[in-house]
């Protein structure tokens, strides 16, 4: 019997020393990461992530204080394994609404002023009788784990969010994995309701070096798309256009776009409408007579003069089939891809005359051969 306490001992000795240095390890490089990067976009999602993992770290730290304690701290181990506990899932909670891509059922969710009011009165109704079971030593069996039921909640909205953001950048094999490691963590929460003779230990550092590692993959994804998908100065943006016959024998219409990181030409094919409307841009602006295109007014009803272009959303819809093309449907977002896209392919009149015109240098446009 004593040598299996020591055993027990030594094993959460080892298990705490292992997650303290580890996990605080893993906080001062994510906190790195933020500070030469996040800190200038002035994201804090990856802030509350890092903070999610000091409290791993913290708790591993109290793991070895209480190693060799008696029986009569058992009570305060626990406790303040649920209140770390609950912390964690709160700082992760916190990291969802900055982050780039979320699904659409939940977003607006997310995204909501009272997004604080969903995830933080669950954190206080779960915590308070957490003190309190440690104060007085005393708990009901119902509430006795509601750390377990807060991560479920932070599992389901975390595996969303994971999976949409490597998704939705293309990384399908990293967001099979994070709905893998999600699987993981809620097996070793369930089994902290059972009294099944498992080694909770082992499950616990393998969901958390999983999550910590998933943690590193998320924010290289996101310093990639930083690296490749900025949108270039117009000067050195370059546009080709031309009509190919496809398979069918039909004409598709074709911009070939030059300067995106990644160094090869991006081709997208866009409709006749909108196909039209880029070329009248671009012929304007080999012109060196007239190169602004002339925006109608809403309020202008009569059929006196005729208009270049008859409503602002024509020139929303072309950016938003050029970004489809270059980047993949809606794998692009409004502040990242559409403004800088708008402001390097356009320029609107200083005087506020509804007036627009390409900001490519005309040297860097490539009309289709005549005849076609």
């Amino acid at each position: 019997m004593v040598l299996q306490v020591e055993a027990n001992t030594a094993i959460l000795s080892f298990y705490g020393w292992w997650q303290f240095a580890v996990c605080l390890f893993a906080f001062v490089a994510l906190m790195a990461i933020w500070w030469h990067i996040g800190k200038r976009q002035n994201d804090f999602g990856q802030v509350w992530l890092a903070l999610s993992i000091l409290c791993w770290s913290i708790s591993g730290a109290i793991e070895v204080y209480y190693a060799h304690s008696t029986a009569a701290n058992g009570f305060l181990l626990d406790g303040w394994r649920s209140i770390l506990s609950l912390c964690n899932s709160l700082f992760i909670l916190l990291a969802l609404p900055w982050f780039r891509y979320l699904p659409k059922p939940v977003e607006q969710v997310i995204k909501s002023k009272f997004w604080i009011y969903i995830i933080g009165l669950p954190f206080l109704f779960s915590i308070l009788p957490t003190i309190n079971k440690m104060i007085s030593g005393k708990t009901v069996s119902i509430i006795s784990e509601l750390d377990v039921y807060y991560a479920f909640l932070t599992l389901a909205f975390l595996g969303l969010v994971l999976w949409e953001s490597f998704a939705k950048r293309r990384l399908k094999i990293l967001a099979w994995l994070s709905l893998v490691t999600i699987a993981i963590t809620l097996i070793a929460q369930l089994y902290k309701l059972t009294d099944a003779e498992v080694n909770v230990t082992l499950l616990s550092a393998i969901f958390k070096t999983s999550l910590i590692m998933l943690f590193f993959a998320l924010a290289l994804s996101w310093v990639k798309e930083l690296a490749e998908n900025v949108i270039p100065d117009a000067i050195n943006f370059h546009i080709k256009f031309n009509k190919q016959k496809n398979d069918k024998g039909n004409y598709e219409r074709c911009v070939f776009l030059k300067g995106l990181p990644g160094g090869h030409e991006r081709k997208v094919k866009l409709t006749p409408t909108l196909y039209e409307l880029f070329v009248k841009f671009a012929k304007r602006k080999k012109d060196n007579q007239n190169t602004w295109l002339e925006i109608k007014p809403k309020s202008y009803n009569t059929t006196e003069k005729n208009f270049d272009i008859n409503d602002y959303n024509e020139i929303k819809r072309l950016l938003i089939a050029l970004l489809d093309g270059i980047f993949g449907k809606e794998n692009w977002t409004k502040d990242h891809h559409f403004k800088p896209l708008k402001n390097t392919l356009f320029e609107m009149s200083e005087k506020r005359e509804r007036k627009i015109r390409l900001a490519i240098p005309k040297e860097n446009i490539s009309l289709e051969p005549r005849g076609k």
